[in-house]
């Protein structure tokens, strides 16, 4: 495979091909070299995907992403009768299906690109395509990888140096990086979410044409993965529903409402949890003294209608600055609470408050919300409600929920040129049936 200059794949990784087409379009206005059919657009529409892009773009080179991983010759040839003229096959495939893969392309026109994903060696595995024929390869970090904050670029420029075939990178790619990985040596950016979750999709496509060609990082806010140094910082920007979405729908308590004079505030932070009886302050209020800065104090007071917070609490914990209160029970002083504007969110509110016996710990296990609540657990609150996170897939949710968010952001974009959300998301066709 020869290439003269670095060229832009836009991957279309989604379910409807109706979509896929839209996206396509505004993608080759901006600028996109190649077209990729997703791996999830064969898979739920077949190689139909394949023949429409072909009829829709016959300037552009057209891509099957099938991730072939036997019968190398047969997919290959099907893929290429479709009308592809790249096909991928899985580096962790057998030799003899990449070799027949290659056969059958130069038989029916099609290169073959073989994905790296998973494999332990992908220098070894780059030399041994290129001895079975292979156009390309591609180093490739899977969604899933991504969503733990993994990236290619650490690896990119040794392996873009050595590698003897044409290398595509894949893995999380914006307006910010692909610059950087067009100077590392990749000849291929694949770019997916960053373009075709935008709800500018030819305006996005031209900026990053444009970092491409005059090798220039253009600064983004959104179709960037965070590390767990960031994740507070993630889960500042997305909503209680993204987060659930993002966690199949799980995760959100119940029953438990927010009390804010703004709507717009939203509390992050790790778990400090307590558990009392209902009515006795003692142990929220001394949890208080334990929490850091940032910090949220969740407090399992088994449903109770009788007061453990209220004003001077509230006081207490905004001069620690504590990020809010989440408690299973009542909170009482709401009017004052609210014009200092800390967060509070409870099961009901009550004006008579209990007694600082002192009964229940801080710092253990806890059940608020019917959500399980450990130290250290991340709590995020908003106007719809509250969340748990925990803490082991801090970093991988909030990722997740970026994605959950940027998708709503095209969506919302389709809805507003007069689409309706029955119409985007082909709902009828995917109903249940039986």
């Amino acid at each position: 495979m020869r290439l003269e200059r670095p060229v832009l794949q836009v991957a279309l990784d989604f379910e409807n091909l109706s979509r896929a087409l839209g996206a396509a379009r505004e993608a080759v206005d901006g600028g996109a070299d190649w077209v990729e059919a997703g791996t999830p657009l064969i898979k739920s529409e077949g190689l139909e995907a394949v023949r429409e892009l072909k009829r829709a773009f016959p300037q552009q080179r057209i891509v099957a992403d099938m991730k072939i991983m036997d019968t190398g010759a047969f997919e290959v040839e099907i893929a290429a009768k479709a009308g592809a003229d790249l096909v991928t096959v899985l580096g962790a495939s057998d030799d003899d299906t990449i070799a027949e893969a290659v056969r059958a392309g130069e038989k029916y026109g099609a290169e073959v690109v073989v994905d790296l994903l998973n494999v332990t060696d992908p220098l070894a595995r780059a030399r041994r395509a290129y001895e079975l024929g292979a156009g390309a390869v591609c180093l490739h970090i899977g969604i899933d990888m991504q969503m733990q904050g993994k990236t290619p670029f650490a690896a990119l420029e040794s392996f873009a140096r050595d590698a003897p075939l044409p290398v595509a990178v894949a893995g999380g790619l914006n307006s910010e990086t692909v610059a950087s990985a067009a100077r590392a040596g990749a000849r291929i950016l694949i770019v997916g979410g960053a373009i075709t979750k935008s709800p500018d999709i030819k305006g996005a496509t031209g900026r990053i044409v444009t970092a491409i060609r005059e090798l220039k990082e253009m600064p983004t806010e959104l179709f960037r993965r965070y590390g767990t140094p960031e994740i507070r910082a993630a889960f500042a920007k997305v909503s209680t529903p993204n987060l659930s979405d993002a966690m199949q729908r799980q995760g959100a308590m119940r029953g438990i409402l927010p009390r804010l004079k703004d709507p717009t505030v939203k509390i992050a932070g790790p778990a400090v949890t307590v558990v009392t009886l209902d009515g006795d302050w003692a142990k929220p209020v001394e949890a208080i003294d334990r929490a850091g800065e940032g910090d949220v104090i969740v407090v399992d007071a088994g449903g109770g209608h009788t007061a453990i917070w209220g004003e001077l609490a509230s006081w207490s914990a905004h001069g620690r600055k504590v990020q809010g209160v989440v408690i299973d029970g009542a909170a009482r002083d709401i009017d004052a609470i609210l014009d200092l504007g800390f967060p509070v969110f409870s099961r009901s509110l009550a004006p008579n408050a209990g007694e600082p016996k002192g009964h229940g710990e801080i710092g253990v296990e806890v059940v608020v919300g019917h959500q399980k609540v450990r130290p250290g657990d991340w709590i995020v609150g908003d106007a719809s409600g509250v969340v748990v996170v925990p803490r082991e897939r801090a970093a991988e949710i909030a990722n997740r929920a970026l994605d959950v968010l940027e998708h709503e952001n095209r969506v919302r974009e389709e809805i507003q040129r007069g689409s309706t959300l029955s119409a985007v998301q082909k709902l009828e066709r995917w109903e249940r049936v039986g």
